[in-house]
């Protein structure tokens, strides 16, 4: 039998089952609990509407109560005077959560509540002589801060208006329907309890032996043990779940395969971060320091020092979102959206904006825009502001000369266009050249790191721009300077009489 029937027999078994035998037991028990209920207070055939009924129930136990009151005040109205006689009718009426009370004019001249209820209280609200309401064989439902049903009698007594009443406080349970909701819910409890374990130790016996297979793979992958296989035994969605099993312990052998990899990379980036951070913060604490220590004495100290620290903490900035960018780009989860751009309007921008950092560091930055002015390509507008930035950046970090250069050039080539930024740095050697885009990768490691960089700046260059579809290069002469290359489609709208000449 397949897993998947095993599972929904037991769940219509589950539902159905308890259903039934909790109807049937509470049918036997209405039966039982209503024979007992008759047999206790003298009612003759009572039925489920006044079982349920708390109200009806409670009326209907003192009824023979108020038929002997009535025969009493008819036939023998004195007895009503007798001290015992009323005691003894009042314990009586106890027994079914009811009082006597009597009322002679506008006093209460017996009350049988036990104190629990002053005369004054019982005067405000029982009803008023001749209520045919509470004369009634039902009484009269009476709503006040203790619920009741009153039942009345009226009679002259010394000439004077008199009234006995039977007072049922309805905010009472009887034992025995007590009981029943008690043993009703044991026996649900335990039918739901043994329904369940039963269906549960069927489910179990069909899966056991493959489940234990399972469990042997879990525990050789848990101890780091790949080389294993998962056997294909039991129900067929069982059998399923192994070859399942098997493909993922072989995925999961490859992947520690490349996690070994993967952790070498990430530990020389962590390397590589934590040496260029300490660098800055270093800087920042001894200009702090400077500052508490009354070394920054003159404005122009002071300005210099809040500059530097500025400076200091915009280099932390770019590492920690170098960093932040390299985990979505190890995951492909960069979001990109894309755009259309005019080219010349967005890098006239960006030189605007450039000019005025470079201004600070005493670099000169030339523009030259050799395209069309309606030049338009697709591109994310803020990923393509961070491969300038990169580059530009990278241009800065390995300037050595006293009169630095930095031209932008932006070139027509047929269906694409092309960026040059050109610097006149340190320049690459050729057998480093070709490997300056690849991740974690440095020219020099001693010189790098003085000047900081984490080794992925040109990586997301490359990885940016080959997600639109462009590709990045560069040349470069030693001790003359660099030339970094990178293209772009260029967007061109089909007119609408070449789209039908094509469809036809």
């Amino acid at each position: 039998m397949k897993l998947k029937t095993r599972v929904i027999i037991s769940f219509f078994s589950i539902i159905c089952i308890p259903v039934v035998l909790t109807c049937i037991m509470f049918q036997i028990g209405i039966n039982v609990k209503m024979e007992r209920i008759g047999e206790k207070y003298g009612i003759d055939e009572p039925t489920f509407e006044s079982l349920v009924n708390n109200t009806l129930m409670l009326n209907k136990i003192t009824e023979n109560d108020a038929q002997e009151l009535r025969e009493v005040v008819k036939d023998r109205p004195e007895k009503l005077k007798d001290q015992n006689y009323l005691n003894n009718f009042n314990n009586r009426l106890s027994e079914s959560y009811s009082f006597l009370v009597i009322r002679k004019g506008d006093k209460i001249d017996y009350n049988g509540s036990k104190k629990h209820l002053d005369n004054q209280k019982l005067l405000d609200t029982l009803p008023e002589y001749g209520d045919p309401r509470a004369s009634s064989d039902n009484g009269i439902y009476m709503r006040a801060k203790e619920q009741s049903i009153v039942r009345q009698v009226d009679y002259r007594s010394d000439d004077e208006k008199t009234s006995a009443f039977i007072v049922t406080k309805t905010n009472r349970i009887l034992p025995q329907m007590e009981s029943m909701i008690k043993e009703m819910l044991v026996v649900v409890v335990l039918i739901l309890v043994g329904t369940s374990f039963v269906m549960c130790l069927w489910i179990y016996h069909g899966v056991v032996t493959p489940i234990g297979q399972l469990k042997t793979a879990t525990q050789n992958i848990k101890e780091g043990n790949l080389d294993f296989t998962v056997g294909a035994d039991g129900a067929r969605e069982v059998r399923d779940l192994c070859e399942d099993f098997e493909e993922m312990r072989v995925r999961l052998k490859e992947n520690a395969r490349e996690k070994v990899e993967y952790d070498s990379d990430n530990k020389e980036l962590i390397s590589n971060i934590s040496h260029d951070l300490k660098t800055p913060i270093t800087a920042v604490k001894g200009y702090v320091e400077g500052i508490m220590d009354g070394v920054a004495d003159t404005p122009e100290k002071m300005d210099r020092y809040i500059r530097t620290i500025y400076n200091k903490a915009n280099e932390m900035d770019r590492l920690i979102d170098e960093l932040t960018f390299y985990s979505k780009i190890d995951t492909d989860r960069i979001p990109y959206t894309f755009t259309k751009i005019h080219v010349s309007d967005y890098f006239e921008d960006c030189v605007e904006e450039l000019s005025l950092e470079l201004e600070s560091k005493g670099i000169e930055l030339a523009y030259f825009n050799y395209l069309e002015e309606d030049t338009i390509i697709i591109a994310d507008a803020e990923q393509l502001k961070r491969v300038i930035n990169n580059i530009i950046s990278n241009s800065i970090k390995y300037m050595d000369k006293p009169r630095g250069v930095i031209n932008i050039r932006l070139r027509d080539v047929g269906d694409f266009i092309q960026v040059e930024i050109e610097d006149n740095g340190k320049g690459i050697s050729q057998k480093d050249l070709t490997k300056i885009f690849n991740r974690f990768y440095r020219t020099d490691v001693s010189r790098n790191s003085n000047r900081g960089g984490s080794g992925i700046g040109l990586s997301i260059v490359k990885k940016i721009l080959e997600d639109h579809g462009g590709k990045v290069w560069a040349t470069s002469k030693l001790g003359v300077g660099t030339v970094i290359n990178f293209v772009f489609r260029k967007y061109q709208e089909v007119p609408l009489n070449n789209e039908q000449d094509i469809n036809h």
